[in-house]
């Protein structure tokens, strides 16, 4: 790697202020609390005003580690997570992380560098050069900008903020050029002071901290919505990932209502479990889906009605027939895959408020406990073996480890758990298999995610797709983080092989050499666990979760223990 061989002019005077060091003093005014990033040769004058703030930095051993971190940070803290990446490789390595949080809507702040202003798209072969960088990065974000010049910095990052806050949320992208970081910008607006922000006069300046807020409802379109469900048999609530931060209501609105009510995987919690209209996530299931199918009226509210939550057996069997209600922050996702027949951009609290409001008094009986306990009674009747123990497994370790965090990847337990688990409150349950689906997103995420919450955190992983990203097992290690990562072994990628074997195909590319995960845990400042009975694992997380270093639990998917836990689990609870 190049090395730095001279400070830059800018910097000799001690009285000046950089652009970099501006820009962390604006993030700090944003509420901003932690950075992931990878220092490089490019990007290190951004880490210069650091220490002058409260910002903490994370060091991931890659930047799709980073990405991921951010992710997982935000889905269980709801503060915002913010990335350091060098130019060119370290954004091409990033961009698997941004395409999942685009897809699952989780705001991502992605901070770079590009090349001199000169130089940019220059194609003369400058160190980490891309041809557009910020043209590729545009397509995994909701917007991507370019500080040409130090005034331009609070414009942009308030720009960023207001996306995160006031609509649709999802990563956002700057970059500056390298000679931009380390320019004078001592004549650049200052955030005001942290401390006076709360006082009546520094609330009447303009650069006081933005109140930016997703559109309200509006009045006559609930009332329209109150309006046709008068004449609703039979209808149906579906809740989303966009109402993860709604109160009480959410429960209410459904009793309201009298429905039987599904959670998306992201909108697991809204419901207590075992809550009589409570149907989990089995919209996919044919049980499930046949309630919705049947449904005369359907309340969809902060949903994309996608596949990897209606149709994650993929064989385009979900359908809607009745009348479609929809919800939504976000004006263009209101008519697609499904187009409703009321649509109201909104956000999803104000709106379900609104509707609660409306309806009490009003009474309706749409025989929903009876619908919701045949339908129930179905979907037991379909549970195999392999789908119950698992869910044991996870349901046991949800009731023994008090307010623990799940973080999936794309595994067999996670797709058992996706259906069969009942979260205790929301942020408590995400994974990859939503959206874009990729591989070896367990493992950062749930870092990111014990970072901003300072809670227990159970990493779900596969032999095959921890290898994507086991390098950040020391990350985890340095932070002294009491991570569990729990490691399916089915030796190799188990999924893809028995979707190979069903379909006749060749076994190429699936039965991968595992490694021997106990000295490798070891080499990584981890620490090892066969797991073998319930008793064992019960013992083992008393022991672990409170300690100072992340610990692999492996259990071989063969196990016979999970065969006889199979037989003790209570669904819908």
């Amino acid at each position: 790697m190049t090395q730095l061989t001279q400070t830059p002019s800018s910097l000799s005077d001690t009285s000046s202020l950089t652009c970099g060091e501006l820009l962390v003093q604006w993030l700090e005014y944003y509420g901003v609390e932690t950075v992931f990033g990878i220092p490089g040769v490019h990007t290190v004058e951004l880490y210069r005003g650091l220490p002058n703030t409260n910002i903490r930095h994370v060091t991931p051993r890659h930047e799709q580690g980073a990405g991921f971190m951010a992710d997982g940070y935000y889905r269980a803290s709801g503060k915002i997570g913010v990335c350091f990446i060098i130019t060119g490789p370290g954004m091409t390595n990033i961009m698997t992380a941004m395409a999942q949080a685009l897809a699952d809507s989780i705001p991502m702040l992605v901070i770079s560098s590009v090349n001199k202003v000169k130089d940019t798209g220059s194609g003369e072969g400058h160190l980490h050069e891309l041809h557009d960088q910020q043209g590729m990065i545009s397509k995994v974000a909701l917007t991507s900008k370019t500080v040409w010049q130090p005034e331009s910095l609070p414009k942009v990052i308030a720009e960023a903020f207001a996306l995160f806050n006031g609509a649709r949320p999802g990563p956002v992208h700057i970059q500056l050029p390298i000679d931009v970081i380390t320019a004078d910008a001592s004549h650049v607006a200052k955030p005001p002071k942290l401390d006076a922000v709360a006082n009546s006069e520094a609330s009447t300046n303009s650069l006081s901290l933005p109140q930016v807020t997703r559109p309200l409802p509006n009045p006559t379109q609930l009332d329209l919505i109150v309006q046709s469900l008068q004449t609703a048999k039979n209808p149906v609530i579906l809740y989303g990932g966009g109402c993860v931060d709604v109160d009480h209501d959410a429960q209410r609105l459904a009793e309201l209502i009298d429905a039987p009510t599904f959670l998306t995987i992201n909108a697991k919690g809204l419901l207590p479990p075992g809550h009589p209209l409570s149907l989990g996530s089995n919209q996919s299931l044919d049980a499930g889906r046949a309630v919705i199918t049947e449904a005369d009226w359907i309340l969809a509210i902060g949903t994309e009605l996608g596949e990897t939550d209606y149709d994650v057996f993929f064989n385009g069997e979900f359908k809607i027939n009745g009348t479609l209600v929809r919800i939504d922050c976000d004006a263009q996702q209101l008519q697609r895959p499904f187009r409703a027949n009321i649509a109201v951009l909104s956000d999803a609290q104000m709106a379900i408020s609104g509707l609660c409001s409306r309806l009490e008094g009003q009474t309706f009986d749409h025989q929903a406990l009876s619908r919701v306990n045949e339908a129930k009674q179905a979907i037991l009747k379909d549970v195999t073996t392999d789908f119950a123990g698992q869910n044991a497994l996870l349901k046991l370790i949800r009731d023994e480890v008090e307010d623990v965090i799940f973080v999936g990847d794309s595994t067999q337990p996670v797709y058992s758990g996706n259906l069969g688990l009942e979260a205790l409150a929301t942020r408590k349950w995400f994974n990859s298999s939503t959206g874009f689906g990729t591989l070896g997103y367990g493992l950062p995420a749930a870092i990111g995610a014990m970072v901003g919450s300072n809670l227990p955190v159970v990493s779900l992983m596969g032999d095959g797709g921890i290898q994507f990203t086991i390098a950040e097992l020391i990350c985890a290690a340095e932070l002294e983080l009491p991570l569990i990562i729990l490691l399916w072994n089915n030796q190799g990628y188990g999924e893809i092989r028995r979707y190979m074997e069903e379909g006749g195909l060749p076994l190429i590319g699936v039965n991968i050499k595992t490694p021997n995960f106990e000295p490798l845990a070891a080499g990584f400042g981890a620490g090892y666990r066969r797991i073998t009975d319930k008793q064992q694992l019960l013992d083992a997380l008393k022991a672990d979760i409170k300690g100072k270093q992340p610990i692999i639990y492996e259990i071989d998917e063969a196990d016979d223990f999970l065969k006889e836990m199979a037989e003790t689990v209570t669904y819908f609870n």
